[in-house]
C-alpha cells in the first residue's frame, strides 16, 4: 500500500469529494448512474478513512458529513427572514377564472397575465440557507414566521447539496422555459464566494420507498406509517439525526427567495436547476388560465403513475414584479393559488351524530363513522359543519355516505347514498341545549352556527385550555390534552393563570404522574412565563384572530398597554384586518372578565416580550437592497428595517419607498431609476436607522 504525505492526502480528499458529489448529483438529482452502488460506497469509505487520518481536512460540505451526529435535546427556533406564507386553495377551473378576474381588477394596468404551473408535492415545506455556497441552516415552515432548525436532519438528504456548484450543462429537455442573463450568472457566482442564498422546497419520499420502509416496520413488529408525508414529517422532526439518515428522504426545490436578478418564476426554476437542485420536470409556463387548466388535467390523469404523492398543482403569476405588486391578503400572496384535486373518497356508515362545543362556543355536529381508510388515513369522524348543511345533505344516523378529505386533508361528508336506505335511519335534530352544560344554545343573527353562550361550559373551557397551552399560544411543552383533562378533573386549574400557580406536589399525587413527569411539566411552565406579544394575543382565543393577525396587531401597537387603550377604529386601521375582525377584537379587550384574566396572568409572573421591533419610524415604508453593502450584511440591513416597523422586499415596484444601493448594484437599481423610486446609498441608510 502506497503511503501518502499530507499534501497528497489533501489532493486525494478533494478529488474524492469531487467525484462522489458528481455521482450524487447524477443519481439523486438527474436519476442517472454511471457506477454501481458498491463502487460509490468504496469511494466514500476511502474518503472517510483519509479524513479520519487527516481530520484537519474535514469540511462541512464533505459527503461524510451527511451521517447523523449526536442526538439533540430539542430543536432551536429560527425566524424566517421572509415569511413562508400559506397558499389559498381552489377546487374548480371556474375558481381559477374568478381568481384571474380578481387579479385584473387589482392590476388593471397589466396588459396580459401569464402564469407558471408546477406540481404540489405532498411533503413538508423547508427553507435552506447557504452562506458563501455552503449549506449552513435548514428550517421547517413552522407557523410561517418561526420554524425549527433541522439542519442536521436535512444534511442527511442526498438531493440537498452541501455545497452549491453552478451546473453548466443541464440535460437536454429539462428546464428550457427560461434563460439566465449574464448578470444573473455573475450574481450567482458572486454569492458562491461571498453571499447569501435562500432556497425553499419540499422534503418528501417516493411511494415505493415508503412501502418498503413500512414492510420492514411490520416485519419488526412496529406500527406502519399512514402515508409518505407523515413519515417524511416524522423523520425531519427526529431529534436523533441518525434516525433521519436511515430514512429515504428526498428534496424538491421550487423557490429562490434571494434576489439574484430574476424577473420571472420560471427563471427561479432555471436558477435552482443550475445550482444543482432537483426541480419539477413537469413544470410549465402557461399563457392564460385555460393553459393552466389543461396542465392540471394532464397531471390529474397521470398522478397515480408519479413516483411520489401530490395533492394538486401550484400556479402563480409569472412576473416577479407583478407578483410583488399584487401583495398579500391574510395568510398568503394574492398572486398564487393551489389547484387541488377532487377529494379522495370512500363510503361508510354514520353510526351517530354528536355535538362538539369548541372554545368559542361553536356547536359543530360531528358524524361518528364506521372507520374507513381514505388516502392511507383511517377516518372515524367527519364534520357536518352546521344545521343547514345537515338539511342540505338530508343526512341521517344510519345512512351510508360518501366521505372525502376536503383538500385531501379534512374529513368531510360529501353525499348520502340514499339508494341504500333501509327505513331504519334516524333524522337528526339539532339540540336546543349544550350537551356539556345544558345551557340553551343561541344562533346569532347572520350566522349559520349555533353557539353555547356559557363561558363556564366545561367543553368550551377544555377547548380553550388546549388552545392556550398549544404551540400557537404559550407553547408549554409536554402539557397536552390528557394532562389538561387530568388537571381540570381534579379542579387544579379553573383559569389559565392557575397553570402558572401549579407546584410539583400538586402533580405527583395524580394518577399516571411520577416525579420526573411532574418536574418536567413544572419546568416547561416556568420556561413559558416569557411570551411574545403576538403569541400572548393568540393564546387569548379571540375569534377570527390567527397567528398572522396577532403578529400584525403586535407590530402595529408594540405593547399590551397600547392594545388595551385602542378603539375599534384603531384595529380597523391595520392592513388586512377587516371590519368584522376589528369589531371582535375591540369587543374582547373591552370586556371586564378578559381584562381581569390579563391582570391575573401578569400577577402570576407572565412577562410579555416585544416582537423584534424597536421603533415605528419605518412604518408603512418598503426598502429594497441591491449591490454589496460594506458596513453591514444584507440580512442585518433587512432586519434593521423590520425592527423599525418597515418591510423589506426583493423586488422594486411603484410601491417601493427606498432602494438602498451598495457597490456593484444590479438590475433593481435601474428599475428604481425608471420608476422614480428614491435611491439612497449605504451611508444614508445607516444614518436613517441610527437617528
Amino acid at each position: 500500500m502506497q503511503i501518502m504525505n499530507k499534501e497528497e492526502a489533501k489532493k486525494r480528499i478533494e478529488k474524492l469529494k469531487e467525484v462522489i458529489n458528481y455521482h450524487r448529483y447524477l443519481y439523486h438529482v438527474l436519476d442517472r448512474e454511471e457506477i454501481s452502488d458498491a463502487v460509490l460506497d468504496s469511494l466514500k469509505h476511502e474518503l472517510y478513512t483519509l479524513e479520519q487520518e487527516y481530520p484537519e481536512f474535514i469540511t462541512p460540505d464533505s459527503p461524510t458529513q451527511r451521517v447523523g451526529g449526536e442526538a439533540l435535546s430539542k430543536f432551536k427556533k429560527v425566524r424566517h427572514e421572509i415569511p413562508m406564507l400559506s397558499i389559498e386553495d381552489t377546487f374548480t377551473d371556474n375558481e381559477l377564472i374568478d381568481w384571474e378576474e380578481y387579479l385584473k381588477r387589482l392590476a388593471p394596468s397589466a396588459s396580459h397575465l401569464s402564469y407558471f404551473a408546477e406540481l404540489k408535492i405532498d411533503g413538508l415545506a423547508m427553507s435552506l440557507i447557504y452562506e458563501n455556497g455552503i449549506f449552513v441552516r435548514g428550517a421547517t415552515r413552522g407557523n410561517g414566521t418561526v420554524g425549527e432548525d433541522v439542519t442536521s436532519n436535512l444534511k442527511t438528504i442526498e438531493s440537498i447539496p452541501l455545497k452549491l456548484e453552478l451546473q453548466k450543462n443541464l440535460p437536454k429537455g429539462r428546464h428550457e422555459f427560461a434563460e439566465l442573463t449574464q448578470e444573473i450568472e455573475n450574481r450567482i457566482e458572486r454569492a458562491f464566494s461571498s453571499g447569501h442564498i435562500e432556497v425553499r422546497g419540499e422534503a418528501y419520499m417516493y411511494t415505493k420507498e415508503f412501502d418498503k420502509f413500512n414492510k420492514e416496520r411490520i416485519r419488526a413488529g412496529e406500527e406502519p406509517f399512514a402515508n409518505p408525508r407523515n413519515l417524511a414529517a416524522g423523520s425531519i422532526r427526529q431529534l436523533d439525526s441518525k434516525l433521519a439518515a436511515s430514512r429515504p428522504l428526498r428534496f424538491l426545490a421550487y423557490d429562490v427567495v434571494t434576489d439574484l436578478g430574476q424577473t420571472t418564476h420560471g427563471q427561479e426554476h432555471e436558477i435552482l436547476a443550475r445550482l444543482g437542485f432537483r426541480t419539477d420536470d413537469t413544470a410549465r409556463e402557461c399563457g392564460d388560465v385555460k393553459e393552466v387548466a389543461a396542465y392540471f388535467a394532464s397531471i390529474n390523469k397521470k398522478r397515480d403513475y408519479l413516483p411520489f404523492q401530490i395533492d394538486g398543482i401550484v400556479v402563480q403569476v409569472q412576473s416577479s414584479d407583478l407578483f410583488e405588486r399584487l401583495g398579500r391578503a391574510g395568510k398568503g400572496m394574492r398572486g398564487i393559488r393551489a389547484r387541488k384535486f377532487s377529494p379522495k373518497q370512500a363510503t361508510t356508515i354514520i353510526e351517530d351524530i354528536k355535538i362538539h362545543i369548541g372554545r368559542t362556543g361553536a356547536a359543530t355536529p360531528i358524524a361518528h363513522l364506521r372507520p374507513v381508510e381514505i388516502g392511507g388515513v383511517t377516518i372515524s369522524r367527519a364534520t357536518l359543519h352546521n344545521e343547514d348543511e345537515i338539511k342540505r345533505l338530508d343526512v341521517r344516523i344510519g345512512d351510508t355516505v360518501i366521505i372525502g378529505r376536503a383538500g385531501d386533508v379534512i374529513p368531510d361528508v360529501i353525499k348520502v347514498v340514499d339508494g341504500l336506505r333501509t327505513g331504519k335511519e334516524k333524522i337528526f335534530h339539532m339540540p336546543k341545549q349544550c350537551p356539556a352544560c345544558h345551557t340553551t344554545l343561541e344562533r346569532p343573527e347572520g350566522e349559520a352556527i349555533w353557539r353555547c353562550p356559557n363561558r363556564e361550559c366545561p367543553m368550551r373551557k377544555r377547548g380553550y385550555f388546549y388552545h392556550f397551552v398549544s404551540r400557537q399560544g404559550f407553547d408549554i411543552e409536554g402539557m397536552g390534552p390528557k394532562i389538561i383533562d387530568a388537571l381540570l378533573e381534579e379542579s387544579l386549574i379553573t383559569s389559565p393563570a392557575d397553570i402558572f400557580r401549579l407546584k410539583k406536589e400538586n402533580l405527583v399525587v395524580l394518577e399516571g404522574f411520577g416525579e420526573k413527569l411532574a418536574q418536567n411539566i413544572i419546568d416547561s411552565v416556568e420556561q413559558s412565563r416569557k411570551v411574545t406579544l403576538s403569541r400572548f394575543i393568540i393564546a387569548m382565543g379571540i375569534r377570527h384572530v390567527g397567528s398572522e393577525t396577532a403578529l400584525d396587531i403586535a407590530r402595529h401597537f408594540g405593547s399590551l398597554d397600547s392594545i388595551l387603550e385602542a378603539k375599534e377604529e384603531d384595529f380597523r386601521s391595520i392592513p388586512d384586518i377587516g371590519e368584522v375582525t376589528a369589531k371582535e377584537i375591540a369587543k374582547w379587550f373591552s370586556l371586564k372578565r378578559n381584562r381581569e384574566l390579563i391582570d391575573d396572568l401578569l400577577k402570576v409572573g407572565v412577562r410579555i416580550q416585544k416582537e423584534e421591533q424597536v421603533g415605528r419610524k419605518f412604518a408603512g415604508k418598503t426598502f429594497v437592497f441591491t449591490g454589496t453593502l460594506d458596513a453591514i450584511s444584507r440580512e442585518e440591513a433587512e432586519n434593521s428595517v423590520r425592527k423599525l416597523g418597515g418591510d423589506s422586499s426583493g423586488f422594486v415596484s411603484k410601491n417601493t419607498d427606498y432602494v438602498v444601493g451598495g457597490s456593484e448594484p444590479g438590475l433593481k437599481y435601474n428599475k428604481a431609476k425608471e420608476l422614480g423610486v428614491t435611491i439612497i446609498d449605504e451611508k444614508e441608510f445607516l444614518r436613517m436607522i441610527k437617528e
